[in-house]
């Protein structure tokens, strides 16, 4: 098996990102403000996370904004390595960003919900270098566009992964006693979790090693 990444998202601060590296962490997620979920923090804060640890870290800024200059000016406030659109955004919303910010990544977030997802998955996958899978729910009044610690469901995550050229990262309700299940599932690039490492709000090195352990169980066979 393809050794699994994995993204800790709600980074909430320097310390919390050594934390999760020094576990094995590939890349770390960095929230933004978002109309609801947890991890928010400023975009300073996050420019003060991002300027503190190595240039070659794969850092991902989450931005609700879904303007292409919106998101290209949040972007320029926190110089992370990647952008994570969590909303959905017209397609020529990443040409503009391409052609503003040519190093930058762009992952979208496909919020799983029925087989309309899939279509929307095939859809943005030309354009985007990865597809992150979520449980939020952007129709809501509220909307979630992410945290929300629930499982979505992992066939029509199958399919999208079966039927896009990009890699997807999975992501919703993932922890150590479901990682095993969800990998052999879905077969994902990698994997995305916030709330299952932490307790009260805080990451939890005592989790993260019980994850990263289940993780290992998994490369070694």
């Amino acid at each position: 098996m393809q050794k699994i990444r994995v993204k800790i998202c709600c980074i909430s601060s320097v310390e919390e990102a050594i934390l999760a590296l020094s576990y094995g962490a590939s890349a770390l997620g960095l929230v933004g403000q978002m109309p609801s979920g947890p991890g928010i923090i400023s975009d300073q804060h996050i420019l003060e996370i991002t300027t503190s640890l190595p240039p070659m870290l794969s850092t991902f800024l989450l931005t609700s904004e879904t303007q292409p200059k919106a998101i290209i000016d949040h972007y320029k406030q926190v110089n992370t390595s990647t952008i994570q659109i969590v909303d959905q955004v017209e397609t020529s919303a990443y040409e503009q960003i391409r052609n503003e910010l040519p190093h930058v990544k762009i992952v979208q977030v496909i919020h799983v919900l029925n087989s309309e997802s899939v279509q929307q998955a095939i859809n943005v996958s030309p354009y985007v270098d990865a597809i992150l899978l979520d449980s939020g729910n952007p129709n809501l009044p509220t909307k979630e566009l992410g945290g929300t610690g629930r499982i979505h469901n992992w066939d029509l995550s199958k399919t999208i992964r079966m039927k896009v050229d990009v890699p997807i990262i999975l992501a919703g309700g993932i922890n150590s006693n479901n990682v095993k299940q969800a990998i052999e599932h879905v077969q994902p690039f990698g994997v995305d979790l916030c709330s299952s490492v932490r307790t009260n709000g805080k990451l939890d090195e005592n989790k993260l090693k019980l994850f990263f352990q289940a993780i290992l169980s998994i490369h070694q066979k």
